[in-house]
């Protein structure tokens, strides 16, 4: 049996702090073959840096996966170019750096594909994530005995449509993007372990990790704001995965949605 944590989207410093404090528990009371966590929103809620993606990598996480905020730090590209841990939706147009595709082996040795597809609904139009995740699984046949997707996708319908679409194809179909953990978590009739939305790690208190005053100018008068990140009472949004790798399929799926109390991330003065 293999045991994989996914940790939610990391959002900016208390995130990060967030992500760590949440591994030492977690982690500590369970031991995993595998930890994969969406980092798009890592550095300052937008984006991801180079010395942050190398610091989630030293917490133990093993892959990072990403979405429409994937390139909003220029500076990652080159790592992304060369360090295939970093993901990208894969459905992007042929052409853009990075990869959506990570293969390699989990600490006990079988070997695991992660897949980041993004959707199209209420998001920047790519390519059909439901054929290209289709293509994308029969091309790993060969290659993993067990495959994850990062469904990065706004519209629930979307989510659960996809979840529905791969259902006995995959080990698990994991959402991302809307910052708000759904109580959805079940393995579909097929074998597939699947969530509609993770969460998010980071700042309870906010707007789905935005700074409450900021979020609420923007929906209150309709004036362009600079968003920040908040910073207090942070929560950690992850699943955890028990799945059969000589089925290729989920055994169980259980959420974890912790708020870290004594973990002062209000007193980080920087925005990363």
């Amino acid at each position: 049996m293999t045991r994989i944590l996914f940790i939610g989207d990391i959002m900016g410093k208390s995130g990060r702090k967030a992500a760590a404090r949440g591994l030492d528990e977690v982690v500590a009371s369970s031991s995993y073959d595998l930890v994969i966590a969406n980092g798009e929103n890592a550095a300052g809620g937008f984006g991801l840096t180079e010395s942050i993606a190398r610091g989630l990598f030293d917490l133990g996480i093993h892959v990072l996966t990403g979405g429409n905020h994937s390139f909003d730090k220029k500076e990652i590209i080159p790592l992304m170019k060369e360090d295939p841990r970093i993901l990208r939706p894969d459905n992007y147009p042929s052409g853009v750096p990075g990869t959506g595709v990570w293969t390699g082996k989990a600490g006990n040795g079988v070997r695991v594909a992660v897949v980041n597809l993004m959707g199209r609904v209420f998001m920047q139009s790519l390519e059909d994530p439901f054929r290209t995740g289709y293509e994308l699984v029969a091309s790993l046949e060969d290659k993993a005995d067990l495959v994850l997707i990062d469904f990065h996708a706004e519209a629930t319908s979307e989510k659960v449509a996809f979840g529905w679409h791969m259902d006995g194809k995959v080990a698990a179909v994991l959402g991302t993007h809307t910052h708000v953990q759904t109580a959805d978590a079940r393995v579909l009739g097929g074998g597939t372990a699947y969530i509609t939305d993770v969460g998010m790690t980071g700042s309870l208190d906010s707007v789905i990790g935005v700074r409450i005053e900021d979020a609420l100018t923007r929906f209150r008068l309709g004036i362009p704001s600079r968003f920040q990140v908040a910073k207090g009472n942070p929560v950690f949004c992850a699943v955890s995965l028990e799945l059969d790798e000589q089925t290729g399929r989920a055994v169980s799926i259980q959420r974890h949605w912790e708020v870290l109390d004594d973990l002062n991330a209000a007193e980080e003065e920087d925005e990363e």
